[in-house]
């Protein structure tokens, strides 16, 4: 088999069990809670990390922003042989009663993007995989968090969010919106593999506090990078039972 072309891996690189942030700084996070870690490679968006969190090899992948970059990361993980994916990322919240920092388990997400068109109809459903799903919320309750479980929104035009699309996913009780579970989900499904996701919230378009409102020097609020260190810990312990 050639190496892959963006992730730089071949067939055994890899570990069964990938967490796949978006953020390339936050495979460098999620590595620190690790007990050992190991640069595998690096390109472009993809930060890809071996790890071992009690006693269970893992890898951390970033996938940049969006469906297109989280999709080839997913294909050239899968051409190499792993078969779990967890999304662990950051999501803007469509409800008046989240919160700042507060963290959503994904039930499902609204396909409001164009990847998965090239792969599917929009009527087929972007889900995770149950094990991966309960693993997670076993997981938070187990570490005494506290978690918002339900569906949320893919959506490939950040800045193209208006007031009708909000109150539309707002009524329609969709938990938040961000811009790759939809993919994940799908891609894993269509692969045979197992797919999940946990973000932290870091805006709420509903009270107008995206992303970037009510910060300074850095992407997110200070309350919800604490609280991501908080997910990937939730996300370390669900790789465990999985395992």
């Amino acid at each position: 088999m050639a190496m892959q072309p963006h992730l730089l891996v071949d067939e055994g690189d890899l570990n069964d069990i990938a967490l796949i942030p978006g953020d390339p700084g936050r495979v460098d996070r999620i590595a620190a809670q690790c007990d050992s870690s190991e640069v595998v490679a690096e390109n472009r968006e993809y930060k890809v990390v071996n790890a071992e969190y009690d006693g269970v090899p893992l890898t951390i992948c970033s996938t940049g922003i969006g469906c297109p970059s989280a999709t080839i990361a997913l294909e050239e993980m899968h051409a190499v042989g792993v078969e779990t994916v967890i999304r662990v990322g950051t999501i803007g919240a469509l409800q008046q009663d989240i919160e700042i920092g507060d963290m959503i388990v994904a039930t499902g997400a609204a396909k409001d993007e164009g990847t998965t068109r090239r792969y599917e109809k929009d009527t087929y459903p972007a889900v995770p995989d149950y094990d991966v799903l309960s693993a997670l919320v076993d997981s938070a309750e187990s570490n005494d968090e506290d978690v918002h479980v339900g569906p949320i929104a893919s959506d490939d035009a950040f800045y193209a969010e208006t007031d009708e699309y909000v109150e539309a996913w707002e009524e329609a009780n969709i938990l938040a919106v961000e811009m790759e579970a939809a993919a994940v989900f799908s891609v894993a499904r269509r692969k045979g593999m197992r797919s999940g996701a946990i973000c932290t919230v870091d805006g709420n378009l509903v009270k107008g506090t995206q992303k970037g409102t009510d910060t300074e020097d850095d992407e997110l609020p200070e309350k919800a990078k604490n609280n991501v260190e908080r997910a990937i810990r939730i996300t370390l312990d669900a790789v465990v039972s999985l395992s």
